[in-house]
């Protein structure tokens, strides 16, 4: 955990850890938030975000999910194709327009 700025940032593994104080521990939200000094609605925003996706459910500041990054690596590789074909496109009218 860090504090930066008077926000808290909180590590996966304490995330995982109050989750699983939660699921496994059979304790109550309030009783987990309060003991660790937390605000209840992020734990249950932690809780439902784990549920969703138990492997790659907090990935961390600036990291995507796995299959995130791979949606935006794609975009991006299609983006620079579409600018290759443009860039072809008016080679070729300039050269077409201009016989040797």
């Amino acid at each position: 955990m860090q504090e930066s700025k008077g926000h808290r940032k909180f590590d996966r593994q304490f995330k995982e850890e109050a989750v699983r104080l939660m699921t496994e521990g059979g304790r109550s939200v309030t009783d987990v938030a309060h003991g660790l000094g937390i605000h209840e609605n992020l734990l249950h925003t932690w809780k439902r975000k784990h549920k969703e996706d138990p492997a790659d459910s907090f990935p961390g500041k600036g990291h995507l999910k796995p299959q995130d990054e791979e949606f935006k690596r794609l975009q991006k590789e299609n983006s620079n194709l579409k600018e290759d074909r443009e860039i072809l496109k008016k080679a070729l009218a300039i050269f077409s327009k201009h016989p040797r």
